[in-house]
């Protein structure tokens, strides 16, 4: 009789001790749920970077070198060789699939705060992928961000065939108000070259802001 009593004395104290680590390893997990991927900054504010942003998209299979330049309102074009003015970055400047290791073809520029003006967004077929050339797709889309509610809209978008080597075109000339409204009417395509615009005329613009104050 003493034998059974230890016996079932020892199994008691085996199923509370299997009891207390099981509520344990339960009460862990739920106290590590919150830590599970949790959100990041990045992620809880979703607030996109620029406020007035150009993108320039073409066929990621061909190896050719198409060149973004932007000019905003007041400021000097803004591309390969010039990355930033005083309101606009170019922050990828594509070769095409020659030194790139990303999967997609694309350039794109933001701009720092909306200025009230006329804005420039030009493409240039700065390099072929094989001879003869094939004319190639270019994509060119034209967000702005509202500075009232970070909101991220779409405005302009076309899509323009590049025929020839060393031919730049503007794609868009448009004008906005310092809420980043479109004025539709003033949309056209009247070329204005931008390739030509250097770090010099930085200068140029500081000293007549300069002289005005």
């Amino acid at each position: 009789m003493e034998n059974n009593g230890l016996s079932n004395e020892n199994d008691v104290v085996f199923r509370d001790v299997i009891l207390l680590a099981l509520t344990g390893f339960i009460s862990m997990v739920i106290l590590l749920i919150p830590f599970v991927n949790p959100p990041t900054e990045e992620e809880s504010t979703s607030i996109p970077p620029g406020n007035v942003i150009v993108e320039l998209f073409w066929d990621d299979k061909r190896d050719v070198d198409i060149d973004l330049w932007v000019q905003a309102p007041d400021d000097i074009p803004v591309g390969y060789s010039n990355k930033g003015g005083i309101f606009f970055n170019l922050l990828r400047d594509d070769l095409g699939i020659y030194k790139d290791n990303s999967p997609v073809n694309y350039e794109v520029s933001y701009s720092r705060g909306i200025s009230d003006g006329v804005y420039i967004a030009n493409v240039h077929l700065y390099r072929e992928d094989k001879t003869p050339f094939k004319p190639i797709i270019a994509e060119l889309l034209v967000s702005v961000v509202d500075p009232d509610s970070n909101k991220r809209k779409q405005i302009l978008k076309t899509s323009k065939k590049l025929e020839e080597i060393g031919k730049e075109i503007t794609v868009f000339q448009f004008e906005l108000d310092k809420k980043g409204k479109l004025k539709k009417n003033s949309i056209n395509n009247k070329y204005v070259m931008l390739r030509s615009g250097n770090k010099d005329s930085v200068e140029l613009i500081n000293n007549d802001e300069l002289s005005n104050n």
